[in-house]
């Protein structure tokens, strides 16, 4: 499991990294504009509209293909599989029609500020993107398909190309109009579809027209999705409110949100996301044979690993918030406004990042037990504290405050997660969590005083973006000689794994293999 984490941590730096330097040439042709406003709302609705049921169908299918591929064997597992597909697709067609019929609505729904040149922009762009609902509904299920029988890298890098094409139609609309944008992020998930779904007849699906709606897992899973919808309904409404109160702060004020949630992203992509792919199919089997203690071990293994990342990268984040924002973005259109709003976005997502890393690794556990009404519940009280505090902080910090309100729901949230599951299975060893946590947070405190230090000092002979790649490479070698000394299980064992591979190389040398 921990060699599988590593290589998909190393095949997602490859991504975002893509991803990011997608995100940069985006910033250079449009900055923070009407333009980025309606292409992004264009291509949040359907993506939000079909998150609440693909995420949701996705969530149910891992648990009951485990359980079927163990009771009755792989055909029968790819048989509901096919079942699954033809369903979403059906269900892909109802979204179109609707989105068609109501793009106006839809629109006000998600960006109530928005009017004249931009409101037509968003409305032309979501008809044309709603389109790429299909090809979601493949990758959803495909992706699942291929997690649960342990096969993640090839899913993500199909990512690549779709972020590459994306980016040349960036490219190509400065000259040739901006309606390539959104053509090409459809041609782009296609693409990304294609190469998953070949990839998944590789590794031994294949498919067969069959639509059951009687089937008595497709029926369980219905149920099982039916809390996670609406638990993403509630999710992605924070998503809607922000961006909705974003569009009547200020011109951009979407677009700044959205750059500092792509930064967010960005890193939790690399760590949470990584060990949460790996370890939800993992408990997944655990919880069909009812190994609890498996189940423990595993989640605080990997909410501590989670831990000993984040932490400090929440500690750099806010000491270089605008640092970070000018290197990134602070060219072409990008100008001194945007910097201020995205880097100020960025400053209070990154207070949330550790929330975010735990609620996404505990919430997988109640899926894995098939209990899927508590994260609803809880979703929802997350919601209501995000809604108070964006009407709140909103009025005293702008944009900024609607960053900060989601990263204290997100907290929140991961709090009441933590104290649900301990009630539903018992202790999860939260005081060696909370030992591991505060030598993480000692670190990190070293390494961020040690980094502004720094920062400061050589700012004062080179070039500001030189000064702050110098800052976060010292930063990060601070960082890991702190924590060598902090005797933390997972530390040692990569300590160790690393020695290991040194002795290997040496034995190799001395044996003249090398």
């Amino acid at each position: 499991m921990k060699k599988t984490i590593i290589a998909l941590m190393a095949v997602t730096i490859i991504v975002k990294i893509t991803s990011l330097i997608k995100e940069i040439v985006f910033s250079y042709y449009y900055g923070a504009s009407n333009i980025t406003d309606a292409y992004i709302i264009s291509l949040t609705i359907p993506a939000v509209i079909f998150a609440l049921i693909g995420a949701g169908i996705a969530t149910g299918y891992i648990p009951l293909y485990s359980k079927i591929d163990n009771e009755q064997g792989k055909d029968a597992a790819i048989e509901f599989t096919n079942n699954v597909l033809n369903f979403i697709l059906l269900l892909c067609t109802v979204i179109v029609v609707v989105v068609f019929l109501f793009t106006e609505p839809l629109i006000f729904l998600f960006a109530s500020g928005f009017r004249g040149e931009t409101l037509e922009l968003a409305i032309l762009f979501t008809r044309i993107s709603i389109v790429s609902v299909y090809f979601t509904g493949m990758l959803y299920i495909m992706d699942a398909n291929l997690q649960v029988n342990d096969a993640y890298k090839v899913p993500q890098l199909a990512v690549i190309p779709m972020i590459l094409i994306t980016t040349a139609s960036i490219a190509l609309s400065a000259t040739y109009g901006v309606y390539i944008l959104v053509y090409g992020s459809v041609l782009a998930v296609i693409v990304q579809a294609l190469i998953v779904i070949v990839y998944a007849y590789k590794k031994g699906y294949y498919y067969k027209f069959r639509v059951n709606f009687k089937d008595f897992y497709l029926k369980r899973m219905i149920v099982l999705s039916i809390p996670v919808i609406i638990g993403s309904s509630i999710y992605q409404l924070n998503i809607i409110i922000d961006r909705t109160l974003a569009s009547q702060i200020a011109v951009g004020g979407i677009s700044a949100l959205n750059y500092a949630f792509k930064i967010e992203t960005f890193i939790t992509g690399l760590f949470v996301v990584s060990i949460v792919t790996v370890m939800y199919p993992s408990i997944s089997r655990m919880a069909v044979v009812r190994n609890f203690k498996g189940m423990k071990e595993a989640l605080s293994k990997s909410i501590t690993a989670i831990s000993l990342f984040v932490v400090p990268a929440t500690v750099g984040v806010m000491i270089f918030s605008q640092p970070i924002i000018k290197l990134v973005f602070g060219r072409g259109e990008f100008g001194a406004e945007a910097v201020a709003m995205t880097s100020i976005s960025l400053l209070f997502y990154a207070v949330g990042m550790i929330g975010i890393g735990i609620h996404s690794t505990l919430v997988k556990a109640f899926y894995s037990l098939e209990d899927t009404k508590t994260p609803m519940i809880i979703s929802s009280i997350s919601v209501v504290i995000n809604i108070v505090f964006n009407i709140i902080l909103s009025r005293f910090l702008g944009v900024g405050g609607l960053a900060l309100a989601t990263s204290i729901a997100a907290l929140t949230g991961a709090s009441l997660m933590f104290y649900c599951l301990r009630r539903k299975i018992g202790p999860l060893g939260a005081r060696q969590m909370l030992v591991s946590f505060a030598k993480i947070s000692f670190a990190s405190v070293i390494m961020g005083i040690s980094a502004k230090l720094i920062f400061e000092a050589l700012t004062l002979a080179i070039h500001q973006n030189i000064a702050l790649l110098l800052s976060i490479a010292a930063a990060a070698g601070i960082y890991f000689m702190v924590i060598l000394f902090t005797k933390i299980d997972e530390v040692s064992i990569i300590a160790e794994e690393i020695k290991k591979k040194f002795r290997k190389a040496d034995t190799a040398v001395e044996q003249g293999k090398i």
